[in-house]
């Protein structure tokens, strides 16, 4: 039976917590909803001090704000692209058209379109997340989406150069320096100014991933994106200092970003446990790291790799990070993961920044039922049928004037009884079942 060395808060305190984000977002949204650009303006204003003429960015604003950028961190960014963009080409090739005669004379398919218009949302916060407009962006654009338009948060009051770097290079068609709920906001309801996105993607805080929640419908989301998780499943062929650090890592994003140790060896445990607390005293971000790690920080001890795989799909964390004499067990076992990271070589990081898969991923045990962000998400499949013959038109008809008399659908019952007695010959009465 699994043993908690160390707990975070509890659900309920965590839940109360959700309950406040829940009605500050809903009053921005409605505020957004009947004022559009005058609200935007007075909440740009409110939580970032940025009171521009446009929020959107002309041509000459990106290429001056392009030129900020040294030629190391350009390069940078675009070999960071290029890894997405080319794992995004291999995934879309997986995904086909399709068109089958299932019988004599009739016809169905479906056809992959893509979404019309996204907007990304690109999160800044304390940290500039340049790579999540490498994730959604560009994601979106060898999807083939039309239209992209990004936003993300002013930094010290003006657009952050490399953000709007990643977001040019990516293929935005329109990028904004907006923050927070007002710029999923706009993008996802409209305003005068900022035309309506069919659908919104790309992580952020918990009110972003609130806004989002509220939203889905109005629009179409990627899926619930909140505050980082991140679970190490280690033995004892791993160690304390690299466990730690890939904890830290990751708690580092926020103070509600919770970091989890599943271990079934009880001195990896406590070794990493004290490894945590030497590691906090060198992180320059302890200040962040170390509220996460206090209030949502747990460390787990299981007897064996079944329990181990057995808490691990309870959780069903975004990142999993697999460190055991037998990474490929897990492979095999998992079910409910956002991404996994298989072995010491590699690490969430790399998945963060650059290897190519995407980072934007399912939070909060989202991943029980969806995977991350990828060019299928950005695609919608659509069926379609033809029937090409007098004889299959009568034989389809028959069968369904009776499934629809069988459930008291005589409209639906016609549609098929004038079809088997024009294209069939039938003398059938109208609003009748076929015998």
């Amino acid at each position: 039976m699994a043993i908690w060395l160390k707990e975070g808060k509890s659900e309920s305190e965590i839940i109360e917590a959700d309950d406040k984000v829940k009605k500050i977002v809903e009053d921005i949204l409605n505020d957004v909803s009947k004022r559009g650009d005058d609200a935007v303006k007075e909440l740009s204003i409110k939580f970032d001090n940025y009171n521009p003429k446009s929020f959107t960015l002309n041509e000459n604003d990106i290429k001056n704000i392009i030129d900020k950028v040294s030629k190391r961190d350009l390069e940078d960014i675009k070999f960071a692209q290029d890894q997405v963009k080319n794992f995004a080409k291999k995934q879309l090739e997986c995904l086909h058209d399709l068109e089958v005669e299932t019988m004599p004379g009739v016809i169905l398919g479906h056809k992959n379109i893509p979404v019309n218009s996204v907007g990304c949302y690109v999160p800044g916060g304390k940290y500039p997340m340049v790579a999540s407009a490498h994730m959604s962006v560009i994601t979106a654009n060898v999807a083939g989406v039309k239209n992209i338009t990004s936003s993300a948060p002013p930094q010290n009051g003006k657009p952050h150069p490399a953000i709007v770097a990643a977001m040019y290079f990516g293929g935005s068609n329109r990028i904004l320096c907006l923050g927070g709920i007002q710029a999923v906001a706009s993008m996802a309801l409209g305003t005068k100014s900022i035309p309506r996105s069919d659908m919104i993607v790309g992580p952020g805080n918990m009110f972003v991933a609130e806004a989002k929640r509220q939203l889905f419908g109005r629009v179409g989301i990627d899926l619930f994106a909140g505050p980082t998780e991140t679970l190490i499943i280690a033995d004892d062929t791993s160690d304390a200092e690299i466990c730690a650090v890939d904890l830290l890592g990751q708690a580092e994003h926020g103070p509600t970003s919770p970091a989890i140790l599943l271990t079934n060896s009880r001195k990896l445990a406590e070794e990493t446990m004290l490894e945590v607390e030497n590691q906090l005293k060198l992180l320059p971000t302890a200040e962040i790291a170390k509220v996460s790690w206090r209030d949502y920080g747990q460390v787990i001890l299981c007897e064996n790799y079944d329990e181990m795989i057995e808490e691990a799909n309870k959780l069903a964390f975004e990142h999993v990070q697999v460190m055991t004499k037998d990474v490929d067990y897990f492979l095999n076992n998992l079910n409910n993961y956002g991404a996994l990271f298989l072995g010491s070589r590699t690490n969430v990081s790399y998945g963060d920044k650059v290897i190519g898969t995407n980072h934007t991923l399912p939070t909060k045990t989202a991943a029980r039922y969806t995977g991350g962000l990828w060019v299928g998400k950005f695609i919608k499949t659509c069926t379609y049928q033809k029937v090409l013959t007098d004889e299959a038109s009568t034989k389809i008809g028959e069968y369904c004037s009776r499934l629809c008399a069988l459930e008291g659908f005589s409209g639906h019952g016609e549609q098929a009884n004038i079809r088997i007695r024009r294209y069939g010959g039938k003398n059938i009465k109208p609003y009748a079942s076929a015998e």
